[in-house]
């Protein structure tokens, strides 16, 4: 969702009143939870006339949907305490929790990574690799990075290698995890891992991490390491997209955003981008580049980041196709 579709949506749920409100979050995961809750939080001095144009295009934009997504787990307390403070959040929280889906390995979804790794860091490699599968790469990531070294690396491989879980054991291990967190006796029962998933995780890492678990998977298995590097896909893939793909991508990306990526990009995926813009947008794109100067290597890598996360939505929704493979660019 983009940063204009975020306020938006804000605008929206605190105009349609709380309870319709209530009902909209339930169908919501983590990711847009946190970012409407603070949207929200934000908003200040909204126009009558804002509101009309919100309202009117979600009417627009209704017409043409069949469902709301289902894509829902319900536990926001610590998100929207932070973002609308107690006395907001309260009876909103409240409701929202009713019938949420708090089962050990799926609340870990909701809780801040560092929580997560300090929960799960002393645990057995292989039970810290079954349960990171269950998290978003981006989330495992984060996770990873902060353990040291030789347990990230060894984490890393054991997903790859990971074929499945007995559902008895993690039925174990989902038990020990409810226990400790919630009390649910639900079961999260879908398993997953493999070479797909480490470098689902991989993508999502810092250079540095990055550099540091393949270069241990290689010394392991040379085998599985390639693998994994092939299934990765890293911002110079982009060259791989067809021009409508990249096309529908600009759509979403903000100008900032793109300004810092392209900044560690090679020249044929800058002019590939070029091509794909109007001609008076591709030449303010190019001034832009040229007035910005010299960028820190780790803020490109978060743009890119960002910008590979709507890539991966966009190919999860069907609207591109992902393929190939490309090598990371150094930054000039």
């Amino acid at each position: 969702m983009s940063e204009d579709g975020v306020n938006r949506s804000a605008i929206l749920l605190m105009s349609i009143g709380e309870e319709e409100a209530v009902e909209v979050f339930k169908y919501l995961g983590p990711k847009e939870v946190q970012k409407l809750g603070l949207a929200m939080a934000k908003l200040s001095n909204v126009t009558r006339e804002e509101v009309a144009g919100v309202l009117k295009k979600f009417r627009e934009e209704a017409k043409q949907q069949t469902a709301i997504g289902t894509d829902s787990d319900a536990y926001i307390r610590s998100v929207l305490t932070k973002a609308l403070g107690n006395d907001k959040a309260g009876v909103l929280i409240d409701r929202i929790l009713q019938g949420a889906d708090n089962t050990g390995i799926e609340s870990l979804k909701w809780m801040d990574s560092s929580a997560v790794a300090e929960l799960i860091k002393n645990e057995h490699p292989q039970i810290i690799a079954t349960i990171l599968v269950h998290l978003d790469p981006d989330q495992a990531s984060e996770v990873l990075a902060t353990f040291v070294e030789r347990l990230r690396n060894d984490v890393l491989l054991r997903i790859a290698t990971l074929e499945g879980v007995q559902p008895a054991a993690l039925r174990d291990l989902n038990d020990v995890l409810t226990q400790l967190l919630t009390g649910s006796d639900k079961l999260k029962k879908s398993a997953m891992g493999g070479v797909t998933a480490a470098a689902e995780i991989l993508n999502f890492m810092g250079g540095q991490y990055e550099a540091s678990v393949t270069s241990y998977i290689r010394e392991v298995d040379p085998d599985l390491a390639q693998k994994i590097q092939d299934k990765m896909f890293v911002f110079e893939n982009l060259l791989d997209l067809d021009d409508r793909g990249i096309q529908l991508l600009l759509r979403e990306v903000q100008s900032e955003t793109l300004i810092v990526a392209l900044k560690g990009t090679s020249d044929p995926l800058r002019e590939k981008i070029f091509k794909n813009m109007s001609t008076r947008a591709a030449e303010m794109l190019r001034e832009d580049l040229e007035a910005k100067g010299p960028v820190r290597l780790s803020e490109v890598e978060a743009e890119q980041k960002e910008i590979l996360k709507i890539v991966r939505r966009l190919a999860d929704e069907g609207q591109i196709v992902l393929g190939g493979k490309g090598e990371e660019g150094l930054v000039e």
